[in-house]
Formats: structure tokens, C-alpha cells, sequence
């Protein structure tokens, strides 16, 4: 008899477990099918457009790409790790303040800031109309010009630095005082414990900091098209609105997914090799000093310089475009692209919640060497810019809609070809593969916590996998789901080069409403779209702060 139970129970377990793999088999191959479309069409025919771009262009998108990445990389982790050893280390006046205030560039999307100080520093904003008019000193221009190389690395930096900040220093914080207080007895400056200390220790945490830096500088559209600066994103959106080439969009998006699993392979190298680790699990958190005196200014004014950089003073721009523009911009046009905004980022969000736990909780139950590979590959996702998938997705949805023409017109005689392809559908389809790797991060962190003694004590009291899924699983990771899910909305909120490129006819977001502003050279106008943005980002910023505060102490 209990053979027999035994054997039940081991196909109940089986015949979960499938339906779990099954689900997951299916929503990752819909996740990967339109980027690897890109990467089968890449090698096609070369067109005129194509010949011309590789002979003359190219080099100049690799290029102009390249210095970005690497001067904005360079720039980010020196600013980033600095902040994150002088807040970690240093006590000083507003350093609590400035803890949490540091994160927050991260609200701002570049291309806001772009529009921003645009505004801000040419001939007829702020800064040179006070000079002339108040102090009747006229600035050279040529120092004033923003829209370069140049300017996009300092908007880069400014607003990205965050990233190599936030994940240094929370590596920072739980490091042990021990091996700093080891470094002083031995006679080691501030500077030396810093540099041959604290540097190796945080070798991983900068470089997974730095490599979400570069991939968002990759991604991003706004910026350099707004600067007039060519790279590999302005080129895909010329090739695809400008001269409506397909082929030559796919073959642009294949050489910078290229480049993009280059990034990650050496992100992967750079990891490796030299490891630390503790001898002792009595870790003690680090002393702070307490600086005073000519120190203390400086750490302080420091930190507030990059605080008013990167946050203060383009939110205080906006601020003020908002008041003097508030009754032309808001209006009922107005309210129905914010409505577009909040819908399609909330049923994206709740779309990739959803796969998110489907994966996330067969990658658990399941010890194959399947479940690692699904799993490696939902995030995967978030690593190919927006221009590339939106290529991979239009498409594939163009083959969907020339297959299923015959059903189109057996349901409506008078039908279009494209359907989908002309749908907000293919847009929310689009967000899903984009972000679906910050659902399902937060969801499986979420299942580590809780680990399995759960789950494990409900299967033995003669629940199945399923109904311990919904009656246990979910309620002890909701706060791993909301998690996510703001995320991913957040994200959704701010993203420009997917929405540009798949949105239906006639169809605007905050984003896209921002960027045509900014573009119309209407650049105060922009401002409120771009304020309910960086609100929107600026709550989830402080609740997470809030949130990783407590779990520090």
C-alpha cells in the first residue's frame, strides 16, 4: 500500500513538473524566437543601402559607439566607487541625506537630461542670460555646446553613475572592519587601504555595476540622436524610418548584438580569477570616521556637487518649465497618453510578473540542466538594447501576420494584412522580452529566500506542486512580486527606442510625448511629461532605498 501511494505520488509530482517545464519551454521560445530571427536574417543578400553604410559608415558608428562606452565607463566607475567608499566610510554633515540622495539620478532617464541642460547652458537659457544680463559677460560658445561626444559622456555619467554607486557601496557596507582596521595598524593611508583593500574586494561589485552602465549606454536612443551624435542605435532608426530597410536594420542590430555578447563575455572574464572570502563568519560591519574641519567640506561638498549635477539642479529646471508651461500642455491629449503610458506598462508588468514566477518556480523544483538554460535566457533579455528587439519583434510579427492572413480574412472579408503587426499588442509583446530578466531576478531572489523547507513540508502534506504554488509559494514572495512588478513598470515608463520604433499609428507616451517636444525644440514644453516620469522613478527610488536600508540593518 504504501508502495503503491509512493508511486502516485512520484507521477503527481512528474505530471507537475511537466506542466511547469512545458509553460516555461513555451513563454521563453516566444522570449527568444524574435532575437534569434535578427541573427538568421543578418546573413542576407546585402542591398545598395547596406554597401554604402559598410564602406563609409560603419566605422564611424563602431567608433563614436566605442568612445562612449569606454570614457563613460571609465568616468562612472570613479565617480560611482569614490562616492561608495566615502559615504561607506566617513561620517560628515547630510551624509544620511546624501546616502539615499545619491541613488536618485537614476530617476532622471538620460535623454530627459539631455533635453535638460540643453536648455539650461545654450545661448538663451538660464545660466548665459544671467551672465549677460546681470554681469554683461557673454561666454565663447564653443565652451557652452553640449550636443557632442562630449556632452553625451557627461550626461551618461551623470545619470548612470548610480549603478556602479549603489552596488559598490552595498558591498562596501557588509565587508568587515576587521581587514580595514588591519590595514591601519599596519600603517596604511586612507588612500592605500582604498586602492589595495577595498578595490580587490570590490572588484565584482564594480564591474556588474559598470556593465549595466554600458549596456544602458548602448540602449539608449534619446541622447545621441538629440546631440547629433552617430552610433549603432541612431544608425538601426535612420535605416528602418528614414530609408524603410529592413535588411539593413537587421543587419545593424545582428554586428551590435555582436558587440553586446562581447560585452558580457568580457564582463564574465573580468570576474573571475582572483576571489576573496572570509576565514571567520564574525564579520563585523565597518566604523565609520567621523571627519571634521577642511575633511568634512570636502567629502560634503563633494558628494553635493554630484548630487546637484545629477539630480538638484535639472529637476529644478523642470520644475520651473512646468509652472510656465503647465496650461499649454495639460489637457485632455494629455491625459489620454498618460492613460496609454499607465495601461500598457501596467499590463506589461503584469505580463512579465507572471512568466517571471512560471520560470522562476520551475528553475526550482527542477535540478535539469534545462531549467539553468531557460533560466540563463529569460535574462538574457534585458542585454539587447530596445532598438534591436523592436527589429527582431517587427519582424516576426510581419511573418505572424502573412501566416495568418488566410484567418484575417475568413473572419473579415475586407481585412488588412498586418493586424498584429500594426497592434499595441506587438509594443506590450516587445516590453515583455525587454524586461523580463528584472521580473524574474526579483522573483527568484524572492524563492531563495524563502528557500524550500516550505514548500517541501506542504508537498508532504499531500499538496500538489501546483496548490502549493498558489497557496503557499505566492504569499511568502509577494514582496519579491510587488518588487518586480514596480520595476518593471518603472522601466516600461521611461523606455523611448522600443516605444518609437513599435507603437501603432497616432499612439504617444510620456516618453515618446517628452522626446517629439525636445525634437519640435519645444524643450520647456517637455518638461511636464518628463516630471511625472522622474516622480513616477523618484517614489520607487526612496521605497527601495527604504527597503534595502533595513535589510542592511
Amino acid at each position: 500500500m504504501i508502495k503503491e501511494c509512493l508511486v502516485i505520488r512520484i507521477r503527481e509530482l512528474k505530471l507537475n513538473t511537466n506542466i511547469w517545464a512545458m509553460l516555461s519551454m513555451v513563454s521563453i521560445l516566444f522570449i527568444t524566437l524574435p532575437n534569434l530571427n535578427i541573427l538568421s536574417n543578418v546573413f542576407n543578400e546585402p542591398n545598395e543601402n547596406w554597401l554604402h553604410i559598410k564602406e563609409f559608415l560603419l566605422k564611424e558608428y563602431v567608433i563614436n559607439t566605442l568612445i562612449i562606452v569606454i570614457f563613460t565607463g571609465f568616468f562612472t566607475v570613479v565617480i560611482g566607487t569614490s562616492l561608495a567608499w566615502i559615504i561607506s566610510i566617513y561620517d560628515f554633515p547630510l551624509r544620511s541625506f546624501l546616502k539615499w540622495g545619491l541613488i536618485l539620478p537614476l530617476a532622471i532617464p538620460p535623454y530627459i537630461a539631455a533635453y535638460t541642460y540643453t536648455g539650461l547652458i545654450n545661448y538663451t537659457g538660464l545660466i548665459q542670460s544671467t551672465l549677460r544680463n546681470k554681469f554683461n559677460i557673454s561666454v565663447n560658445q564653443s565652451y557652452t555646446d553640449i550636443m557632442s561626444i562630449e556632452g553625451s559622456i557627461f550626461i551618461f555619467t551623470m545619470f548612470l553613475f548610480p549603478y556602479v554607486y549603489t552596488i559598490t557601496r552595498a558591498f562596501i557596507a557588509k565587508q568587515s572592519a576587521s581587514l580595514i582596521e588591519t590595514a591601519r595598524v599596519l600603517g596604511r593611508s586612507p588612500l592605500a587601504i582604498f586602492w589595495f583593500v577595498i578595490l580587490p574586494l570590490s572588484r565584482a561589485a564594480i564591474i556588474g555595476g559598470t556593465s549595466l552602465v554600458i549596456l544602458e549606454v548602448i540602449n539608449d536612443y534619446g541622447v545621441v540622436q538629440y546631440f547629433g551624435v552617430t552610433t549603432f542605435s541612431t544608425a538601426i532608426f535612420k535605416a528602418w524610418f528614414s530609408l524603410s530597410d529592413v535588411d539593413t536594420a537587421i543587419k545593424l542590430a545582428g554586428i551590435l548584438m555582436v558587440i553586446v555578447f562581447g560585452i558580457l563575455l568580457l564582463e564574465k572574464i573580468l570576474r573571475g580569477g582572483k576571489k576573496y572570502s572570509y576565514t571567520t563568519t564574525k564579520v563585523r560591519p565597518i566604523t565609520r570616521i567621523k571627519l571634521s574641519g577642511l575633511k568634512s567640506a570636502l567629502a560634503f561638498g563633494y558628494s553635493a556637487i554630484i548630487f546637484g549635477l545629477g539630480f538638484l539642479i535639472p529637476s529644478f529646471q523642470l520644475i520651473h518649465w512646468a509652472i510656465i508651461t503647465y496650461n499649454k500642455v495639460f489637457d485632455a491629449a494629455f491625459l489620454q497618453l498618460m492613460l496609454n503610458s499607465l495601461l500598457t506598462a501596467s499590463v506589461a508588468s503584469a505580463l512579465i510578473i507572471t512568466i517571471a514566477l512560471i520560470i522562476a518556480n520551475y528553475s526550482r523544483i527542477s535540478h535539469s540542466i534545462i531549467s539553468k538554460i531557460i533560466a540563463r535566457l529569460t535574462v538574457m533579455g534585458y542585454s539587447i538594447p530596445g532598438a534591436v528587439i523592436a527589429i527582431g519583434v517587427i519582424v516576426f510579427f510581419i511573418a505572424i501576420d502573412n501566416n495568418l492572413f488566410w484567418l484575417y480574412k475568413w473572419v473579415k472579408e475586407d481585412s488588412v494584412k498586418l493586424v498584429l503587426s500594426t497592434s499595441v499588442f506587438m509594443l506590450i509583446f516587445a516590453y515583455v522580452i525587454r524586461f523580463i530578466g528584472i521580473g524574474f531576478n526579483s522573483v527568484e531572489s524572492g524563492f531563495e529566500k524563502v528557500g524550500k523547507k516550505f514548500f517541501e513540508a506542504s508537498r508532504t502534506l499531500g499538496m500538489s506542486v501546483t496548490q502549493t504554488f498558489f497557496k503557499v509559494d505566492v504569499g511568502m514572495i509577494a514582496p519579491a512580486i510587488l518588487t518586480g512588478f514596480i520595476l518593471a513598470f518603472v522601466d516600461i515608463m521611461k523606455e523611448l527606442p522600443l516605444t518609437l520604433i513599435l507603437r501603432p499609428f497616432n499612439f504617444e507616451t510620456l516618453a515618446t510625448k517628452a522626446y517629439q517636444y525636445a525634437v519640435d525644440e519645444l524643450i520647456q514644453e517637455a518638461s511636464i511629461p518628463s516630471l511625472i516620469i522622474i516622480s513616477i522613478s523618484f517614489i520607487s527610488v526612496y521605497l527601495f532605498h527604504r527597503v534595502a536600508d533595513r535589510e542592511e540593518n
